[in-house]
């Protein structure tokens, strides 16, 4: 069975590296770059919104000859990944994300329907919407502006990758090579400096601002998603 994995932001096929052996037990895995992310390169033109990107893949799995497939998304693959279900059901066979949002409608109803534990996971997304977005604010706004320190110091994008790592890591570890190796770390960031995409990764988070489809209410389609 095909599988197709995808990474986001600050990601990269380096977030596989420890599931490609045991899952190609039993499947056949495909792991790109996101397009304007490490090996895919920067992108020369704008418009690679979520959709765009959903069908890019569904010509690279179809030219690749698997005309049915699963998907692994996170981050920015969790929305890419119900965006091919969307335009593909007849061959998506099967989605799997971990960064599924889906924030409650503020209706008194719904909100004394919460469990203790979505109370405390909408508690911490309110903390990062109000401390933890200032590189999706930046990025979203002025990707050209951050990119020329990004691309012009190796320290600058080093800080502004790992930061995340810091953040979004195990709790419990001190620093973020107590969570992720260093050199898993400097791989990660390697292939976002030596292939220059500091500018056209950042700029996915421009395009995602302004792309009126991704503030539409989404079509359903016959695939089924569960959040872990």
């Amino acid at each position: 069975m095909p599988l197709l994995l995808l990474h986001g932001w600050p990601g990269s096929i380096v977030e596989f590296l420890d599931v490609i052996e045991p899952l190609s037990s039993s499947f056949h895995l495909v792991v790109p770059s996101m397009p304007g992310h490490g090996f895919s390169g920067p992108v020369s033109e704008v418009g690679w919104v979520d959709g765009r990107m959903g069908k890019a893949f569904l010509e690279l799995m179809a030219r690749l000859g698997y005309e049915r497939f699963g998907i692994q998304g996170g981050d920015t693959g969790a929305f890419i990944a119900p965006e091919m279900g969307r335009q593909s059901p007849e061959r998506v066979i099967g989605i799997h994300v971990n960064a599924l949002v889906t924030i409650p409608s503020g209706d008194p109803a719904d909100m004394a329907a919460l469990t203790e534990r979505e109370r405390g996971r909408l508690a911490h997304h309110k903390a990062f919407r109000e401390t933890g977005m200032g590189y999706a604010q930046i990025q979203g706004t002025r990707p050209q502006t951050i990119a020329y320190g990004l691309t012009d110091s190796p320290v600058a994008q080093l800080a502004w990758i790992v930061e995340k790592f810091a953040e979004w890591s195990n709790p419990a570890a001190a620093l973020p090579e107590d969570a992720v190796s260093r050199n898993r770390l400097l791989t990660n960031v390697m292939l976002y400096w030596l292939t220059r995409t500091a500018r056209s990764s950042a700029s996915s988070y421009y395009e995602r601002f302004r792309d009126p489809s991704m503030w539409a209410p989404p079509s359903p389609f016959g695939v089924f998603i569960r959040e872990v």
